[in-house]
């Protein structure tokens, strides 16, 4: 299982590996355990590209994983990488854990042209924890605590959690109730699709979307059954749906994290194959604020309940290949929020996060 953050995130000193790796929780979303992390360098030097995390291979499967993870760094800008294990023990006298991986990474990112400018170890990321180097014996030492890092400073103030795991994180996108899902699945096989008449269509769906909206704004909680049926419906709309994407934009601001709430809960409240509209908006709204391992789950999670969904596989492939943000502001940015989400604008509490 992999997880890819786009480029984006804030600056982060390459040159000081403690805080480096301190960081890496609020790089990638979750706190990362028996994992590979390769961030890769932008020619600029101050900011990072690709940040693809990986779980830690089998000894028979580690040729074929390091393979598997170079050319995506590859297809990328970069002029090198560096290298993070996590986990393992260190014995005395013996090379690092995972020495022999990080020789089958060195080499097959070498293939494209990569350099590995450093190769760290760490057996978790947590305060105190030790970490070392696999090529200079005297480098090395002990982690600060991550939540002191420059990084999480900037991800608190943003909004931003890093979770102490991949499933806390994965868990967010779990279903409220399941008995509420299978109400709402007979319900949508029951209702003609789409449930309003064809003269005003698009009016009536973009109502039922802004009224929702507004009430999640207000803190009013899920969905009846009856709203969130007529919810799927309109999300089904690709009018509608492409008019919802121009919600991710401006990112990290308060109506940006108030979208992703709304997406975030509906995911939660409705039934598959409906479910993959929320789920592909969720993607994009937190690929646009660059937490690629959230996103790459809500995009799963949209592909899970739709296979063939459009949208979803777009984004899922441009993750993976570790495209900026910025490159798909052009979706969001083509669509004027205000013709289905005005004229009157909804209130945001500026201090309110995701």
């Amino acid at each position: 299982m992999t997880t890819a953050t786009p480029a984006g995130r804030p600056p982060v000193d390459l040159r000081d590996p403690a805080q480096l790796l301190a960081a890496l929780p609020y790089l990638i979303g979750f706190r990362p355990e028996k994992s590979v992390v390769l961030l890769g360098h932008r020619p600029t030097g101050d900011r990072l590209g690709l940040v693809l995390r990986g779980d830690l291979p089998r000894r028979e499967h580690r040729a074929r994983q390091a393979q598997a993870l170079a050319p995506r760094l590859a297809a990328g800008r970069h002029i090198g990488v560096t290298l993070v294990i996590v986990g393992g023990r260190r014995r005395p006298g013996r090379p690092l854990p995972h020495a022999g991986f990080v020789g089958d990474l060195v080499e097959a990112l070498g293939e494209f042209g990569l350099p590995v400018s450093h190769a760290l170890w760490t057996p978790g990321i947590t305060t105190g924890a030790p970490w070392a180097c696999y090529v200079d014996d005297e480098c090395g030492g002990s982690l600060p605590d991550p939540r002191a890092t420059v990084l999480a400073a900037t991800a608190t103030e943003r909004g931003t959690v890093a979770f102490d795991s991949r499933d806390e994180l994965a868990g967010l996108l779990a279903p409220r109730s399941p008995e509420a899902l299978a109400r709402r699945a007979a319900g949508l096989a029951r209702l003609p699709s789409p449930p309003w008449p064809d003269s005003t269509c698009l009016t009536d769906a973009v109502s039922v979307v802004r009224q929702a909206f507004a009430r999640c704004c207000r803190g009013e909680g899920p969905p009846t059954d009856e709203e969130a049926v007529l919810l799927a419906s309109a999300l089904k709309l690709p009018e509608v749906r492409d008019v919802c994407l121009a919600m991710a934009v401006p990112s990290n601001t308060a109506a940006a994290r108030e979208a992703e709430r709304f997406w975030l809960m509906l995911v939660r409240e409705l039934p598959p194959p409906e479910r993959a509209e929320p789920a592909a908006l969720l993607g994009f709204t937190a690929y646009m604020r660059g937490d690629g391992a959230f996103a790459g789950m809500a995009l799963e999670n949209a592909l899970a309940a739709a296979p063939d969904h459009l949208l979803a596989t777009l984004l899922k492939r441009v993750l993976d290949r570790g495209t900026p943000p910025e490159v798909l502001r052009g979706l969001a940015a083509a669509a004027d929020p205000l013709s289905a989400f005005g004229p009157e604008p909804v209130d945001f509490d500026a201090d309110q996060a995701v």
